[in-house]
């Protein structure tokens, strides 16, 4: 079944669907032209058309678009200077501040591919994928969370430069005193050695070479994904995989009049607020009112303060907000749209969130391999709660028959979903075997496999009925099985390990191990104690990165296996959930 552009009135139900157009900012907007452009292409236009306008707000102190173009451009300036450039890679090991849109698109001005790292990553994680996917430089912040990481990583990888920003130096003036004089202990020292350098060291003069980029082949974005496996794998994202996906996000967008500034909570470094706060607002000339982390309490002050219109989240923010008792008296009359994704929202998180704050908040569907975003339910329209809505503008989807995806589905069936659009990724990097299984071929035509069963109605809205993937998704996370059970496969006395998501109420998943241990003949561990379940949960949590940590371990006589003797985790997750 191809959901696609045909006209619903004539169309048969289960066979295709065109959005109305009153679901988007001006008639036929479904029909958008989207021509190739890069990301530097992108960004100079929005700088020509609003130059003065603020592109950031951060912590009270403002950035125009002149201001974040010239510093992107004296930091694609200091890249060239160190030899950096085409197919080249440059990391962001950042929490949401300045220096992040600087950085990521000076990469990209270079004409590099930039390389996003979450900041809760360990030595090891970081280490794996800076390797994985060659980064030659890093850039990071000086605060203890991070600058240790990095350097460790420094010294045990092939990475050759760290850039450290100043945390106190894109504040306020007076906060960014209070900071250096009474907030020392917040910061870390920048150590002196050769390979590094400080943010400001690293700019040049806002004149870099120019650099010729094939929009649809030049690779802008690294995005790292775990995929079925749970092996991280980079997708690897065009210039106009992004700018697609960002003008087709903003295609959506109805409220064209009045001010636009949206809450940028969301991690940047996930490709959910990669596009959808980022790039997606930086097209629109808009304005991001970026917090380094979320914090209820200082993101309902931060709402109130700037008066925000959009606010893109994940369930738990939003459940978060609602806990929160600041939220009585936070006025919500700017806040015009909230899009929920990474997670399935509930129906009373969005009946009493709706109640509370009379914004419009919906939800929508994407993956790192498809930019961000595939589908939403309407801004304006009909909003149909357990759905992920209708595809965006050109974006088409099919349902695959769940056994053979050579094969489409039985009409009126469920399947696997698949995805066709400007948006979808050209393949993982370094991993032609992965990038074969996840796309079928369709009439010469490359289809994303999603790993998602899912159900398309009439109109088509799309429901998610089943996953096939054994992630786990902690508070719009993602958190990969396989990994969490090599770390406890570690432990000296640990024999054989199996990780599921367990449901909670507050993150919607959470991380839960089951293992059996060695003997003490097969184990010889005279010189470690026997642990019991909670000793274990705690020496693997010290270990894991602060998503991947296990909300309870249990000890078992033995785990459940195939009949080849694999361990069986559908088998268990059935004992454990029902399911």
């Amino acid at each position: 079944m191809d959901v696609s552009s045909a006209d619903p009135i004539t169309a048969a139900p289960d066979l295709a669907f065109r959005p109305p157009a009153e679901h988007y900012n001006h008639p036929n907007r479904w029909d958008i032209d989207l021509p190739p452009l890069t990301m530097p292409e992108m960004l100079a236009r929005s700088v020509a058309a609003h130059p003065d306008a603020h592109f950031l707000e951060f912590m009270g102190r403002h950035y125009s678009y002149a201001d974040m173009h010239r510093a992107a451009l004296s930091f694609a300036t200091g890249l060239q200077r160190l030899g950096i450039g085409k197919g080249d890679r440059v990391g962001l090991f950042l929490p949401n501040v300045p220096i992040y849109v600087a950085a990521y698109y000076g990469a990209m001005i270079a004409g590099a591919t930039a390389v996003n790292f979450s900041p809760l990553y360990t030595v090891e994680e970081l280490r794996a994928q800076v390797e994985d996917s060659g980064t030659r430089l890093l850039v990071t912040l000086d605060v203890p969370m991070l600058l240790p990481t990095a350097c460790k990583v420094l010294d045990v990888s092939s990475l050759e430069t760290l850039v450290v920003g100043r945390l106190a130096e894109m504040l306020p003036w007076a906060k960014g005193l209070a900071l250096r004089v009474l907030g020392r202990k917040q910061l870390s020292p920048l150590p002196r050695r050769p390979d590094l350098l400080a943010w400001r060291e690293m700019l040049g003069d806002p004149s870099p070479k120019p650099v010729p980029l094939n929009a649809e082949t030049d690779l802008a974005l690294l995005q790292y994904s775990g995929g079925t496996t749970g092996t991280p794998k980079g997708a690897m994202l065009s210039h106009q995989n992004l700018t697609a996906n960002a003008r087709q996000v903003d295609a959506i967008d109805p409220f064209r009049d009045g001010p636009d500034i949206i809450l940028g909570v969301l991690p940047l470094f996930h490709v959910f607020a990669n596009t959808c706060v980022l790039n997606r607002t930086m097209v629109k000339g808009g304005c991001i009112s970026m917090l380094p982390r979320f914090d209820a309490g200082q993101a309902l002050k931060t709402l109130q303060r700037v008066r925000a219109s959009a606010f893109p989240g994940v369930p738990t923010m939003y459940q978060a907000l609602m806990d929160n008792p600041g939220i009585e008296k936070t006025d919500f009359s700017s806040l015009l749209i909230c899009i929920s994704g990474g997670a399935a929202l509930s129906v009373p998180l969005h009946d009493r969130f709706e109640k509370v704050t009379g914004a419009r908040l919906v939800e929508g569907y994407g993956l790192t391999e498809s930019s961000g975003v595939v589908a939403a339910n309407p801004y304006q329209g009909e909003n149909r709660i357990g759905t992920i809505g209708q595809p965006i503008p050109r974006t088409r989807v099919r349902l695959l028959d769940k056994e053979d995806p050579a094969l489409d589905a039985p009409a009126g069936e469920p399947g696997e979903l698949a995805i066709c659009g400007p948006q979808v990724m050209q393949g993982y990097w370094n991993r032609p075997d992965a990038a074969a299984n996840a796309f079928a071929m369709r009439d010469g035509e490359r289809w994303l496999r999603t790993g998602d069963i899912a159900t398309v109605d009439a109109q088509g809205y799309i429901r998610i009925v089943d996953r096939s993937k054994d992630m786990i998704t902690v508070g719009g996370f993602k958190v990969f099985p396989s990994q969490v059970e090599v770390v406890l496969l570690q432990h000296p006395w640990v024999k054989e390990a199996l990780v599921i998501g367990v449901p909670d109420e507050y993150h919607g998943e959470l991380p839960a191990a089951f293992v059996t241990l060695n003997d003490e003949a097969a184990g010889g561990r005279e010189d470690e104690e026997r642990p019991d379940a909670d000793a274990l949960c705690k020496w693997a949590n010290a270990h894991l990165g602060k998503h991947e940590r296990l909300v309870r371990a249990e000890i078992r006589d033995s785990l459940p296996k195939t009949v080849i003797g694999k361990l069986d985790r559908k088998t268990l997750r059935k004992e454990v959930l029902g399911e």
